[in-house]
């Protein structure tokens, strides 16, 4: 078994990776710093949750990855086999109202974790988030890693491709294998209550309007979250070799870049539909115009980590979408 460190423990993907490694018997040693970006209370649950299944396996520390000196002290370093950096500043829209926390947590943060990975030197792989926000405004549909990447529609796009290219750097000068995942929308349990499908649900539910951007005529690739956390570690037990071949993303150093989605792209009227069945109600439709930074559609080719690592997701919207109105119930009824 294995001790691997998980940054944003407490944040919807963490807290769900976490939950994985830690019923598959590894040792996880998470870090999150709460911040106040959505209600920590939703943080604190999750951790809760994760401590009431496998407390005796789980070290956490609260404190900001962005902190050098904070992330030195606190970590084992010696210790640290596996590294699984989802922690971040998340958000489109936010990220064009207050850049400055999105160069402090993803940029400076993911320098950090690159840096301390390779002065351990014990870690073996390192898996990280990038997003599908990096391709911008790729017209070519579905989005693949070898597509440009560079016109970023959003400061969150751009720190993202930027640590795509700060971990192409260490793989390149220190050989540590890393692997970054861009993630498409994830949604499910525990989910993030900015994002579309809760932020929907919870407007439905409360019989407030549902604010659909473009006029309702966006697509998204949704994909749930076990199918992500499915991908995570399939990918976190496989480096990618240093033997001089190509990996997906371009690099010759070790270290590849893969889109996770679910290689469906749906029309986000039709993820309301569904919505309104699960919950009985009916949905009001406030139509609204195209925000700033947002992409009209995006839609993965999953094909390279389909073929690397035996990615296949398998929950739809149909199954998806009740799951986690069912979870959403039941969590307000907690609260």
């Amino acid at each position: 078994m294995l001790a691997i460190l998980v940054t944003g423990v407490a944040g919807f993907i963490g807290h769900h990776v976490a939950m994985r490694l830690l019923r598959d018997g590894h040792h996880v040693i998470g870090i999150d710093s709460l911040n106040a970006y959505y209600d920590p209370v939703l943080k604190r649950d999750r951790m809760a949750a994760l401590r009431a299944a496998h407390g005796a396996r789980l070290d956490f520390h609260r404190i900001d990855f962005a902190d050098m000196q904070a992330l030195a002290n606190a970590v084992p370093w010696p210790a640290v086999e596996r590294i699984v950096h989802l922690g971040a500043q998340a958000g489109v829209r936010h990220s064009i109202a207050n850049p400055q926390a999105y160069v402090h947590s993803n940029l400076v943060g993911h320098a950090n974790l690159l840096e301390m990975a390779h002065r351990a030197g014990r870690c073996g792989h390192m898996v990280y988030a990038s997003s599908s926000s990096v391709y911008g405004g790729n017209r070519h549909l579905p989005f693949a890693v070898d597509d440009r990447a560079d016109h970023p529609m959003s400061v969150y796009a751009a720190t993202k491709r930027a640590n795509e290219l700060m971990s192409e750097t260490y793989a390149h000068l220190y050989r540590l294998p890393q692997t970054g995942l861009r993630f498409f929308t994830v949604y499910g349990p525990w989910g993030r209550p900015d994002m579309a499908v809760w932020l929907f649900a919870e407007a439905i539910l409360r019989g407030k309007p549902v604010r659909l951007f473009n006029h309702g005529r966006m697509k998204r690739d949704f994909t749930y979250i076990d199918d992500i956390s499915d991908g995570v570690i399939a990918c976190l037990d496989a480096p990618p070799a240093d033997n001089g071949m190509e990996k997906p993303g371009g690099s010759l150093a070790p270290h590849a870049i893969y889109n996770i989605g679910s290689s469906h792209s749906e029309n986000v009227t039709d993820m309301v539909a569904l919505l309104e069945q699960a919950t009985g109600r009916t949905a009001r439709r406030e139509m609204l115009p195209m925000q700033p930074g947002e992409i009209i559609e995006t839609y993965a080719d999953i094909e390279p980590i389909r073929h690397d690592h035996g990615y296949r997701p398998h929950i739809g919207i149909e199954q998806g979408i009740p799951l986690f109105v069912d979870w959403l119930k039941h969590y307000r009824g907690m609260h």
